[in-house]
């Protein structure tokens, strides 16, 4: 039978782990980690979602905003081997930046992976969606404006139970069963195991989320 595009609940958890997994041995020194949070009270029923958090934005002296995610560099430091006093002072030193939080969360509805995400000013004041928009790079403008597969929704995060901002699933089946067009039953370890890493690769555009050609090399 023809694979549909969709992960068990066991399997997306198979595929949560492998992305952490493949992300922290990455050797890139500018990446937060994906960590998997785990939610369930019960040690038999699995409740979890990744979460990548603290990714800063900064404006140039054009208005264009330039991934940061680590937030260093806006401006010098002398304790440049201390991660944290630096992160601190760049972000003092730009008040235009802007810091961004991921989370991905199974659909038990669609049995896909969902993108919630958010982003606020340095002073906590949440971002609305139009100031969201100007932080996004051209072509992921492009790619919420002229795909089908992408839209921005404004829904209850399904466990810290906020408002948060999410890419809608109702498509995910479909263009992650187009990525393996040419395989008509692929092998089903090999899908989880580059799962969130191709389903990232496609997301990742629609946000402006930069996702390390690193990460695919892993899984050659």
């Amino acid at each position: 039978m023809a694979w549909d595009g969709t992960l068990t609940p066991d399997e997306f958890e198979a595929a949560a782990r492998t992305l952490c997994e493949r992300w922290s041995s990455l050797a890139v020194s500018d990446l937060p980690l994906w960590t998997f949070i785990n939610t369930s009270s019960s040690p038999s029923k699995a409740e979890f979602y990744l979460s990548l958090e603290d990714v800063y934005r900064f404006k140039n002296s054009d208005g264009v905003a330039n991934n940061n995610m680590k937030g260093e560099g806006a401006c010098s430091a002398d304790e440049e081997d201390d991660d944290k006093y630096a992160t601190a002072l760049a972000v003092t030193c730009n008040q235009d930046a802007r810091i961004y939080d991921f989370h991905v969360v199974y659909s038990f509805s669609y049995r896909v992976p969902v993108l919630y995400f958010r982003g606020r000013r340095i002073d906590g004041q949440p971002l609305e969606l139009q100031d969201i928009e100007k932080d996004l790079p051209q072509y992921a403008l492009r790619t919420l404006r002229e795909s089908k597969w992408t839209f921005i929704t404004w829904e209850d995060h399904p466990y810290l139970h906020r408002p948060w901002y999410m890419l809608h699933p109702c498509g995910t089946s479909q263009w992650m069963k187009l990525l393996y067009n040419g395989e008509a039953s692929p092998v089903k370890d090999a899908v989880i195991q580059q799962y969130l890493a191709c389903w990232l690769s496609v997301v990742g555009q629609a946000v402006g989320l930069r996702i390390p050609l690193e990460l695919h090399n892993k899984f050659l």
